[in-house]
């Protein structure tokens, strides 16, 4: 039987731990990176055409005039005006309709009442696309903000109300009978039960409904608008500046990516959030 030394038996036991550390972090990195190889080829493949004259310029603009476009604009001002509409548009009415999804979904959820007169109104209005929806709003409000915000709280409230929904009903009964039991108040209620058990569903249906509004306010914008990324666009199409559209493209889908991660961020910073516990 062979003895090991101190030095050896240390030796032993540190070279494990050595390659367990190691490896998640050199595997995390070729993750990172590989996220960045099809942007990457996208992009090359896009130089390549334009290089190779494939299509006419005004068909696929070259990345460097998309670059000048860029800069003309940001040194304008005209593009810092036009983000400023569209996230103010979006911000405005993605917040009405997070407050007011969220408080339906509950009540629809709780109440018996609310089920009854509203239930089935919900159910066929959550159907109706937004899109659909946006001649008759320009009858009712024009094509001031007044149209793109109601257009953004349409598209907010269903997926969060719906969410909610589900998440309250997920609740366990006990937590609801204790909180009858000891009478809390609705402002209790929502803090110590409600919020805090339905938190991470209720994060997944507003990261669906911000993307989504997001889209279709740039959709609005196109169509009925006299400022914000989608009209820029719309205008360029009209002059003929592929350039300046396919600036907007890009910005369009970097915005989204942007708060689409962010909220993602949000979701699991809370995703073991659980109900507080009450002692009985």
């Amino acid at each position: 039987m062979t003895l090991l030394t101190a030095h050896e038996v240390s030796e032993t036991e540190s070279r494990p731990r050595t390659v367990e550390w190691r490896w998640p972090l050199q595997r995390r990195s070729l993750v990172i990176l590989a996220g960045w190889i099809s942007p990457a080829l996208l992009l090359l493949a896009w130089y390549w055409v334009t290089r190779a004259q494939l299509f006419p310029e005004q068909i696929v603009v070259p990345p460097s005039v998309v670059w000048d476009a860029f800069v003309e604009l940001k040194d304008s001002g005209e593009l810092q005006m036009h983000l400023h509409a569209s996230l103010f548009r979006l911000f405005s009415g993605f917040g009405i309709g997070v407050v007011s999804g969220v408080l339906f979904g509950v009540g629809l959820a709780l109440s018996q009442t609310i089920r009854a007169y509203f239930g089935l109104l919900f159910e066929a209005l959550r159907q109706v696309p937004t899109l659909v929806l946006i001649p008759m709003f320009v009858l009712f409000f024009g094509i001031d903000e007044t149209l793109k915000i109601v257009i953004i709280v349409k598209a907010t409230f269903f997926p969060v109300a719906m969410a909610t929904q589900e998440a309250v009903r997920t609740i366990p009964n006990q937590y609801l009978e204790l909180g009858k039991v000891y009478q809390l108040k609705p402002l209790t209620w929502f803090s110590k039960i409600i919020f805090p058990a339905t938190l991470p569903p209720v994060l997944t249906g507003i990261r669906i409904a911000l993307s989504r509004s997001w889209l279709i306010l740039v959709a609005v914008e196109l169509m009925a608008a006299d400022s914000g990324i989608g009209q820029m666009m719309e205008m360029a199409r009209q002059m003929l500046r592929l350039d300046i559209v396919m600036v907007g493209v890009i910005l369009t889908g970097l915005i989204g990516f942007g708060l689409d991660k962010g909220l993602r961020i949000i979701e699991r910073l809370f995703s073991r959030w659980k109900p507080v516990e009450i002692s009985t």
